[in-house]
C-alpha cells in the first residue's frame, strides 16, 4: 500500500472515531442513536420528573436558620395545595414539643410555650390531592434572655381586689425604648374610667385611673410585647392578656392623733377600731398607702429596715407577727400585736413605724380587732394615714401612686 492511501484511511477512521465522541458526549438520544426528539430527551425527561414531584408547598415560620425567634409564635407550619400528614418538633437534645394540627389539616404549631435560648429542629411531611409526598425540615434558635426582657405584673390574673389595686409592671431588664414598651401594654377597665401609665424609673411602669377603680368592674390587661425592643439587642417576648376584678369599695381611714382607724364601705363608717402608730422618734409615713401583701403570721426584725442595737442585731425580732398587711416596701405595716399592753391601743403612738392593733400570739382568735380587719381587708385595699407628723410616703414605696396628683402621673407617661 503506497503512503497517500495509508494516510486517505488514516483521516477516515479518525473522523469516524471524533463523530463517536462527539456523538457519546453531546447526545441526549437512546444507546441506538436515535435523535433528540424522542421521548426520553431531556425536556421530556424534566417534564416526566415534574409530573411525580408533589404540588404540595410547604412553609414553615421562622426561617431555617433564624436566631432570635419568638418564643410565642415560631414554628408554625403551613401547607398550600395538599394536607399535612405529619409534623415532628424537637429539641437539639431529641426532646420532643407536642403540637396540634388544625382541623383542615392546613397548618401545625406547638401547643406550649417554647423554651427561651433554645435550638428546635422541625420535620414537616405533607401530601397533594394524587398522593404525592412532599418534606420541609427547618432549624431555629429561639432569643436567650441576655436578648430579651420581661414583666413581672401585680395583680394576679383572676384575683379580686381592692379599688385602690394599681396595675404594675417591673421589667428585669432596663427600658430605654419606654414609647415601643409602653404601647405595648394596654390597661382598661368595663368602667370606662381612663387609665394612664407612669414610669417611675427605667425598670417600673404603673397604671391607674385618676380616681380609685369603681366598685364592681372588671380591669384587662394585655401585654403584646413579644418582639419589642426595649433597649438596644433586647426585645420582648410576653404575649398575654390578665383580667381582674375590683371588689367593694374599702377604704380605711387612720388617725394618729386620735389613735383611731375607721373602717368605711362605700363612704359609710362599718368600724371603728383603736390603733397605735409610730412613736414620736419613729413616726409613721403619711398618705394613701394601698395594701400590697398579706400574712397570717409572719417574722418582723428591725435589722432588715435599719433599727438595729449597738450591737448590730436588730432593736426588735418577732418570729410570729399575726395579721400582718404590707403597706410600703421600705417595711411599713399594719398588723396584730400581741405583745403590747391593751391599754397602749386608743391612747399611745409606741411602734416603730407600724400601725398596730390588738391581737392575741397565734392568731387564732377571730374576736380581736386585728383578726377583724384582717378577715375584712383584699390586698389592693387603701389605708390612708393622717396626722403623723411625718412625710407623706414616696408614691414608689410600695403600691402607692395615689400619693401623686393626676397631672403629675399623667407626665409620667411616655406616650
Amino acid at each position: 500500500m503506497t503512503d497517500s492511501k495509508r494516510r486517505r484511511r488514516l483521516t477516515a477512521a479518525s473522523a469516524l472515531l471524533g463523530g463517536v465522541l462527539v456523538l457519546t458526549a453531546c447526545s441526549g438520544g437512546d444507546a441506538d442513536g436515535s435523535s433528540g426528539s424522542g421521548d426520553t430527551s431531556q425536556a421530556k425527561v424534566d417534564e416526566a420528573a415534574a409530573k411525580k414531584s408533589s404540588e404540595a408547598q410547604i412553609t414553615i415560620t421562622p426561617k431555617d436558620g433564624s436566631n432570635n425567634a419568638s418564643i410565642n409564635n415560631s414554628a408554625v407550619v403551613a401547607v398550600r395545595k395538599g394536607t399535612l400528614t405529619g409534623v415532628t418538633m424537637t429539641t437539639q437534645d431529641g426532646k420532643a414539643v407536642a403540637g396540634q394540627l388544625s382541623a383542615d389539616k392546613k397548618s401545625w404549631k406547638p401547643s406550649v410555650q417554647l423554651e427561651r435560648s433554645t435550638t428546635y429542629k422541625l420535620a414537616a411531611e405533607a401530601k397533594d390531592s394524587e398522593g404525592r409526598i412532599a418534606h420541609e425540615n427547618a432549624s431555629f434558635t429561639t432569643v436567650s434572655p441576655a436578648n430579651s426582657f420581661i414583666g413581672t405584673f401585680t395583680p394576679d390574673n383572676g384575683s379580686t381586689v381592692g379599688v385602690g389595686m394599681p396595675v404594675s409592671v417591673t421589667f428585669d431588664k432596663a427600658i430605654t425604648n419606654k414609647a415601643a414598651v409602653q404601647k405595648g401594654i394596654t390597661v382598661s377597665s368595663s368602667s370606662g374610667q381612663e387609665v394612664a401609665c407612669h414610669w417611675f424609673n427605667a425598670n417600673r411602669m404603673d397604671c391607674r385611673p385618676e380616681e380609685y377603680w369603681k366598685e364592681g368592674s372588671t380591669v384587662t390587661l394585655k401585654l403584646a410585647l413579644d418582639g419589642v425592643e426595649g433597649a438596644a439587642g433586647v426585645h420582648g417576648v410576653q404575649q398575654k392578656t390578665v383580667t381582674f376584678h375590683i371588689g367593694r369599695n374599702q377604704v380605711s381611714y387612720v388617725d394618729a392623733q386620735t389613735h383611731q382607724m375607721k373602717i368605711t364601705q362605700d363612704g359609710k363608717v362599718v368600724k371603728t377600731i383603736p390603733i397605735s402608730a409610730g412613736a414620736p422618734d419613729k413616726k409613721t409615713y403619711e398618705g394613701q398607702m394601698v395594701i400590697s401583701e398579706k400574712f397570717k403570721q409572719t417574722r418582723m426584725n428591725g435589722a432588715t429596715v435599719g433599727f438595729k442595737d449597738s450591737d448590730g442585731k436588730g432593736e426588735y425580732d418577732i418570729k410570729d407577727v399575726p395579721h400582718a398587711m404590707r403597706l410600703t416596701t421600705s417595711g411599713t405595716f399594719i398588723h396584730g400585736n400581741y405583745w403590747g399592753a391593751s391599754s397602749v391601743f386608743g391612747n399611745e403612738n409606741t411602734s416603730h413605724g407600724c400601725v398596730g392593733l390588738q391581737d392575741k400570739k397565734g392568731a387564732n382568735d377571730p374576736g380581736t380587732p386585728a383578726a377583724w380587719f384582717f378577715n375584712h381587708s383584699l390586698i389592693g385595699d387603701v389605708v390612708v394615714v393622717q396626722h403623723t407628723g411625718d412625710k407623706t410616703v414616696s408614691p414608689d414605696n410600695g403600691l402607692n401612686g395615689w400619693n401623686m396628683d393626676w397631672a403629675q402621673w399623667k407626665a409620667g407617661s411616655a406616650v
